[in-house]
């Protein structure tokens, strides 16, 4: 198949040539990438991946197409993708489809037949920043600076609102004993799926649902999905947060979730240089003294300095790579939260414990 010539610019100035794949146009969004060997198809369907270019590092995308099966949302939410080799064909017998036209069908826009070790170098280097992809700018590169110019800044920006449901939704047995209010910032469906296996009733609502309307379905307690964004200019969902914390009932939060937590309880967070995403992280677990590899994807972080100094919260992990707070619990409160991601998809599975510590809290309490 001979492809059309596109375009990748970088806020820096930095040009990366390519071909198109996925749908004509032109797109930006805040560019980072992710290490994982394999699970393209949730990367590309995960809300956190709200407003962001995804850079892939494994060589090979698209080689065993689409499965209806694998999505952690109902569309893909990235703003586009870059890869180095792209795969047309696919072998896997059981896939519904090809990545391409997947792509095409969802109008995401990427770029193949780029340098993506000399990119994610570039990144590393310099840091998270804005890029565009576009085949439609090919002679243009000032024009296609102009339309960068339009894409605004991650930092301050708030788009779990944007990417939650607009309707509150059921997952599980709902003649289970345990029911757990989940709320919505961009949550993964295999979330849902590691709590419905567990014996929970979910009742999932929209990111701005105030504490009332959660309380009058009277569950056992709350979640705090992963999101995209800003959690700094997330006031509602701070707000809310002390307001669940306050009615004593046990509080698990992910990824974003847990800067969310983390904020409620006086914890600042911060924008990280260019952030922890892929599927071998390994996090230290201070309580059990064990080591866990993990699925991450946060641009994100929440203090280490404010964590310390916090008598009422006790750092319970710690990435091993850079030291940085990977899960905190609240010694006042039935509350606890990780900035990975142990639902696992993709990803291994050391993590998935962390469910069951939730369920065991809820049977305490």
């Amino acid at each position: 198949m001979i492809r059309k010539k596109a375009t990748l610019l970088l806020a820096d100035g930095t040009v990366f040539q390519g071909t198109l794949i996925g749908n004509a146009g032109t797109n930006g969004g805040e560019i980072c990438f992710n290490t994982g060997m394999t699970g393209y198809q949730e990367i590309y369907t995960d809300p956190s991946y709200t407003g962001q270019i995804v850079v892939t590092t494994t060589p090979h995308i698209g080689n065993y197409g689409v499965i209806d099966s694998e999505v952690e949302s109902d569309h893909p939410t990235v703003a586009g993708i870059v890869v180095s080799n792209f795969s047309d064909v696919y072998s896997r017998i059981d896939a519904s489809g090809s990545l391409q036209d997947y792509l095409v069908n969802n109008k995401i826009t990427g770029i193949a037949d780029v340098d993506t070790r000399k990119l994610v170098r570039h990144l590393r280097s310099k840091g998270a920043m804005n890029a565009i992809i576009s085949s439609e700018f090919e002679d243009n590169i000032e024009g296609l600076k102009a339309e960068l110019d339009k894409v605004p800044n991650m930092d301050g920006l708030e788009l779990s609102s944007q990417v939650c449901t607009q309707e509150p939704y059921f997952v599980g047995n709902e003649n289970s004993k345990i029911r757990v209010a989940c709320l919505d910032f961009g949550i993964k469906k295999n979330i849902l799926r590691n709590l419905s296996d567990r014996g929970v009733y979910c009742k999932v609502f929209p990111a701005k649902t105030k504490l009332e309307e959660m309380e009058a379905w009277n569950p056992q307690a709350y979640f705090l999905s992963n999101g995209p964004g800003d959690p700094a200019v997330m006031e509602y969902a701070v707000e809310t947060t002390k307001a669940i914390l306050n009615t004593g009932k046990p509080v698990f939060g992910i990824c974003l979730g847990h800067q969310i937590l983390a904020e409620s309880v006086g914890i600042s967070t911060y924008k990280m240089h260019h952030g922890h995403r892929g599927l071998n992280h390994p996090i230290k677990n201070i309580l059990s003294g064990k080591s866990e590899i993990t699925s991450q994807n946060h641009g994100f972080n929440i203090s280490r300095e404010d964590s310390e100094k916090n008598e009422n919260v006790e750092i319970t992990h710690i990435h091993l790579n850079d030291n940085t707070v990977a899960g905190i619990k609240l010694k006042n409160k039935p509350a606890f939260s990780v900035q990975y991601h142990p639902e696992s998809s993709p990803g291994p599975h050391d993590s998935r414990y962390l469910f069951d510590d939730f369920i065991s809290l809820i049977n305490k309490n």
